[in-house]
């Protein structure tokens, strides 16, 4: 129980899919979640009762898919329970599933809702995952398209035989009575074409045609008529009509995706059926040299198909591989498919970053370790950066310049080793002077006193600040022993010395987090210091008049009294408990004759 506590600290705050796992390896509970780290923890409280108590107790491994949104979840978990029919699970007994729109293969196509997708041809959109989004849909549809609704055999020999009769919806315009020759097929299936166009999500000129009817209802003094077409399609707009899979005919498909660090690569693997995921898996490979993700994604395939036994004709990958030649390879650049193929490449991120979770909580040494040499081979550093120190100037016009250094040791703050800088050989506001002053000052000191230096300096700023710097290095003879670089606050560009091509790290990589970590730690420090100085600067101008008082005695005062105010109007009884007689006349003196 307590392995699992600790694998539900790790879970993405992401919608998806849960499923419980017993000591048999069988599935006994499939939950859908908003939040799977907050749902699943919930299991875990000391309230549970009843039932739940029971399920908690026999759950020996967690698993989940991530998906893009609540509805896709609520979809994903519908087709996994009548996959697994989990003990645990409410069975329909009717195996109730959820609605498709069909536009039926037929002349002048109907266009209904039905739970039964039959193999006939025709089309099927959803499912959706509620019978009034769908019907909302379908109204709108009719709507706005004079459709039949009939089941009429409308083959032209069946019209030519007029054998049919013009029914109501003719006459109250939701028809244009194909079944009697006034309308033609190709006519009809236009309608056909905005209708698919509509379902798929696709609005641009159908919302363009939409506009021009509501205005003309509008011109047409019908305000009725055109306030219901902009509910439903105020309706249609807030609705995400699509699901997890929009198109059905995706079927029998395998899908695969990849993402690897320096130590170890990710491939995630789903398989789909009928336009719905059925089976999620992901394959964690150490890395022994320095394999490619091409490599990778070739053995993870293979061992996939052989330890799930699947043998589909397509797979969806996101670049060309050299196995499997005997079946179709496709790689995905837009639509359902694509979506599909970011879909496993999300899931096998949320992977990864479980595992580093668990590692950090079971094993800090390893986590640290494994940013350590990321960070070595992301920066092109000569060793792990165990030991960074970070610099920033804080001055405002260039009053009360002051400087900061905050240190970093295995990628977390070492407050204590934290150092303030007041700026002595710099007038007026020059951060190119300044940062050139501040570390020569700080490494001569550490050279001095024989201390540990960072593997590497970390200086905010671009070229201009990394030069200077740079130039007290060299001064000090310690350029090229300590790597050095400058990072850019506009596009979070790394700059090195002597290289005007900045690097660009990728936004979400641990190496960028620790640099802008440094950064704005020794931002907060430099501003907080910098402030205490200009408060302090403004509150002692007049106490500094006072020949004999120092800077020590006027912070007790300051301390004690809170402001200069009240040290004026305090008694010489209540100056001589704080600095004592001598000091407390000259206080008295002063203010008196001033």
């Amino acid at each position: 129980m307590k392995s699992i506590q600790q694998k539900t600290k790790t879970l993405p705050n992401s919608p998806g899919v849960y499923q419980f796992i017993d000591k048999q390896g069988d599935i006994i509970y499939v939950g859908k979640a908003k939040n799977l780290k907050k749902r699943v923890s919930s299991y875990f409280t000391k309230n549970q009762t009843g039932k739940t108590k029971v399920l908690v107790s026999k759950i020996v491994d967690i698993k989940h898919i991530v998906v893009e949104t609540e509805t896709d979840a609520l979809l994903l978990e519908n087709t996994l329970i009548k996959k697994y029919q989990p003990k645990y699970n409410v069975i329909m007994k009717d195996d109730k599933t959820y609605p498709w729109i069909c536009i039926k293969k037929e002349h002048f196509p109907r266009v209904f809702l039905t739970r039964n997708v039959i193999k006939d041809g025709s089309e099927y959109y959803g499912p959706y995952p509620s019978v009034k989004t769908a019907r909302t849909l379908l109204d709108l549809i009719h709507h706005l398209y004079p459709i039949r609704s009939c089941k009429l055999n409308l083959s032209p020999e069946k019209i030519k035989q007029s054998k049919y009769e013009v029914c109501l919806d003719y006459h109250i315009g939701l028809c244009k009575a194909p079944c009697v020759g006034l309308q033609t097929e190709e006519n009809y299936n236009e309608n056909i074409k905005h209708i698919r166009s509509i379902i798929k999500g696709n609005f641009k000129k159908s919302l363009h045609y939409f506009e021009e009817q509501m205005k003309k209802f509008a011109e047409d003094l019908a305000f009725e008529k055109a306030q219901d077409i902009k509910e439903k399609l105020d309706s249609l707009k807030n609705y995400q009509a699509r699901s997890t899979v929009v198109n059905p005919k995706i079927n029998n498909v395998e899908v695969y995706n990849i993402i690897s660090d320096e130590t170890a690569a990710y491939v995630n693997f789903l398989q789909v059926g009928h336009g719905s995921i059925i089976r999620s898996h992901t394959l964690e490979i150490k890395k022994k040299l320095n394999e490619t993700d091409k490599e990778l994604l070739e053995l993870a395939i293979i061992e996939i198909r052989r330890r799930f036994q699947v043998f589909t004709n397509e797979i969806y990958i996101p670049f060309s591989i050299d196995i499997l030649n005997d079946i179709k390879k496709t790689i995905p650049q837009i639509g359902d498919k694509k979506r599909l193929l970011d879909l496993s490449k999300r899931n096998a991120s949320y992977f990864r970053l479980e595992k580093i979770k668990q590692i950090q909580l079971t094993d800090p040494d390893k986590h640290v370790n494994r940013i350590m040499k990321q960070m070595q081979a992301d920066l092109r550093l000569p060793v792990e950066p165990r030991h960074i120190e970070c610099f920033d100037n804080s001055n405002i016009q260039g009053t009360n310049p002051v400087a900061a250094c905050v240190v970093f040791k295995n990628g977390k703050p070492s407050k204590k080793d934290y150092r303030h800088f007041h700026i002595k050989t710099v007038e007026g506001p020059n951060d190119f002077a300044s940062m050139e002053e501040i570390i020569y000052r700080r490494y001569k000191r550490l050279l001095e006193a024989k201390q540990s230096l960072p593997q590497l300096i970390i200086i905010d700023g671009g070229k201009g600040q990394l030069s200077s710097a740079v130039k007290s290095l060299k001064k000090l003879k310690l350029y090229g022993k300590i790597s050095i670089i400058g990072i850019a606050k506009r596009l979070e560009e790394i700059y090195y010395p002597n290289d005007s091509v900045p690097l660009y790290l990728d936004k979400k990589s641990e190496t960028l987090k620790i640099i802008q970590k440094a950064r704005d730690e020794a931002h907060r420090f430099g501003i907080s210091f910098h402030r205490k100085k200009r408060l302090n600067n403004t509150l002692q101008t007049e106490l500094e008049q006072i020949k004999g008082i120092g800077e020590k005695t006027i912070l007790n005062l300051l301390k004690h009294f809170k402001s200069v105010k009240k040290i004026k109007e305090a008694s010489l009884e209540d100056l001589i408990k704080v600095v004592g007689k001598h000091k407390a006349e000259l206080i008295k003196d002063y203010f008196s004759n001033s």
